[in-house]
């Protein structure tokens, strides 16, 4: 039996990510695959168009067999910790043979020679990163130069696997998988259709995800119409059937959590990836604020990118403290795996079955039941999970008045048959 594993965030699940699916039942032979998925906030510091359940169904009715939340410190992270994250807990499953994932290169012995020399950290490499970094250099220019500084790759290899957002994602998936010695092998599908970064949905039917949200924001277009044959039936269907909810639907409850907060002692620099010299231009810049995106525009900078400021402004909202980040970090990552939804056969998954004997953490199945069972950094970052799933919540009943907030608490684990 081999069983393989996909990190995600299907935000929304487009015909790419079907492809990649597809990919691993026909070609690499996968009997199960299981999801790490994103929960209702990613890693650019964006909200999810659609809640995590309803992506979770999405992604079962496309392929998927069972689907776990990547806890929201590491799916609110940057890429090397949300890859830490979530390898960590595929690795603790005890049951993967293969982490599957796209890269633009799609060359697994390129990815794996950068990613052995990030991993590494020679003497040469770490002090040109900590040169640039000191000049004021962002973290991923730095990066590029000090890994230009000790590879024998051409000055224009490395910058064409550097710059694109999914062969980084693949480098920190490599390396994680490396310092952890998991026996998971990575394996790695070229990407197809238009560029990660494109905004524009393309001729094909591979569109980027942020083409597809660009897309549903626009209130001039039938934008649903325009996805058809960019997204799988039930992902159209869904985006139908569901509110969307965007960055700037966020504003408002941000902006009081800034008013709230700016007057303690240490302004914003406690919560996590904020710091001391974002916490100032936060707190110069409040007077100002009119939106989630125009803030964040406001108060990145040359050494504090947009990506990077969004994500610090998420960990203020949602309460992320930089204090539990690093005990989660120094304790090694996940602590749980929470099942978001699964397929069964006759009520029984074989997966799930082959998992409960092989884990070495606790499978979640009732978040009430998790707060009885679960202590310390466990229970710390199970309720911030809870925390950042109400706030969500919260903020899709005030858009949709007609709509109550679900409570976390009793949402129900997604069950479907056995294709």
């Amino acid at each position: 039996m081999k069983i393989a594993a996909i990190i995600a965030e299907y935000n929304p699940l487009h015909n790419g990510h079907l492809y990649q699916l597809n990919t691993l039942r026909e070609t690499v032979g996968a009997d199960f695959i299981i999801v790490v998925m994103s929960g209702d906030f990613m890693q650019r510091g964006e909200p999810a168009i659609i809640d995590k359940y309803a992506r979770c169904r999405i992604a079962l009715e496309c392929g998927a067999d069972a689907v776990f939340e990547l806890p929201v410190y590491f799916s609110l992270a940057s890429a090397e910790y949300f890859a830490q994250g979530a390898v960590s807990l595929l690795d603790k499953l005890g049951v993967i043979d293969v982490l599957h994932f796209g890269s633009e290169c799609g060359d697994l012995g390129l990815l794996c020679e950068c990613a052995d020399i990030i991993a590494d950290e020679s003497d040469d490499y770490k002090q040109t990163l900590n040169h640039h970094l000191k000049a004021g250099k962002s973290f991923p220019f730095a990066r590029n130069e000090a890994v230009k500084a000790v590879s024998p790759l051409t000055s224009k290899e490395i910058d064409a696997v550097f710059s694109s957002p999914n062969n980084i994602l693949a480098l920190e998936y490599i390396k994680a998988l490396k310092q952890r010695k998991s026996p998971v092998t990575p394996l790695t599908l070229k990407r197809k259709g238009s560029d990660f970064h494109a905004d524009m949905l393309s001729n094909d039917q591979f569109a980027s995800a942020n083409a597809i949200r660009k897309s549903l924001l626009d209130p001039d277009k039938d934008a649903l119409s325009d996805l058809t044959g960019h997204v799988p039936n039930a992902c159209l269907e869904t985006l139908r059937d569901n509110p969307l909810l965007f960055p700037n639907d966020f504003s408002q409850i941000l902006l009081y959590k800034l008013l709230q907060t700016a007057d303690l002692h240490d302004g914003f620099a406690h919560f996590y990836d904020v710091g001391t010299e974002l916490s100032n231009v936060i707190e110069s810049n409040i007077i100002n604020f009119s939106s989630l995106e125009a803030f964040t525009h406001l108060c990145k900078s040359k050494n504090l990118t947009y990506t990077r400021t969004c994500r610090a402004l998420m960990h203020v909202l949602l309460n992320m403290t930089q204090e539990h980040a690093n005990s989660l970090k120094q304790n090694d990552y996940c602590q749980y795996a929470r099942l978001v939804g699964f397929r069964s056969k006759n009520g029984q998954s074989e997966v799930l079955s082959r998992i409960g004997k092989n884990t070495a953490i606790p499978i979640i199945t009732s978040p009430s039941k998790g707060l009885r069972d679960l202590t310390g950094n466990a229970l710390l970052s199970l309720k911030a999970d809870i925390h950042a799933a109400n706030i969500y919540e919260g903020v899709k009943s005030q858009k949709m008045t007609h709509m109550s907030p679900l409570n976390e608490l009793t949402r129900e684990i997604i069950r479907l048959p056995q294709k």
